[in-house]
């Protein structure tokens, strides 16, 4: 989930231009110092009939996120951009990503400041517009702005 001002304005700006390339933006991140950020953007297939995205596909993608980036000059200085699959750990934000991936395990974690802010368990989808996780035999339902971050965690 972006939750930083130049995260959410990388997001809009690459969610706007996916569609005409057939891509789904699923995350941007930006981390490290401010003086040589790394931003990391996760893509998939728009179309979820397809199987996940494979290297060279990500890699075919790379100039216009790189055009999208750059037009938008978020950093006074360079930055490192990495460009990847969403991988097993797959980030899920939008509640259509909720929906889509109910029934997998998600570890998630709430932004609140007091008590328990972190959840593992079953993911049971959307409810009534909350997000409902199933943890210690326990159901927990999360509003999608309480949501700091939620991915799902691979079964091996």
């Amino acid at each position: 989930m972006a939750s930083t001002d130049i995260e959410r304005e990388l997001l809009a700006a690459l969610e706007a231009a996916a569609p005409e390339h057939g891509i789904d933006v699923v995350d941007v991140e930006v981390v490290g110092a401010s003086k040589a950020p790394v931003v990391r953007v996760r893509l998939d297939h728009a179309d979820e009939s397809l199987p996940t995205i494979t290297l060279d596909e990500v890699t075919a993608q790379s100039d216009w996120v790189n055009a999208v980036i750059d037009e938008r000059d978020p950093f006074p200085g360079s930055y490192t951009l990495e460009i990847s699959s969403p991988g097993l750990s797959r980030p899920l934000r939008r509640a259509h990503d909720f929906e889509r991936f109910a029934g997998e395990d998600v570890s998630l974690n709430t932004f609140d400041r007091e008590g328990r802010r972190h959840y593992t368990g079953a993911l049971k989808g959307l409810v009534d517009g909350r997000v409902v996780v199933e943890c210690d035999g326990e159901e927990f339902s999360f509003g999608l702005d309480d949501i700091k971050s939620c991915k799902i965690k691979p079964r091996f």
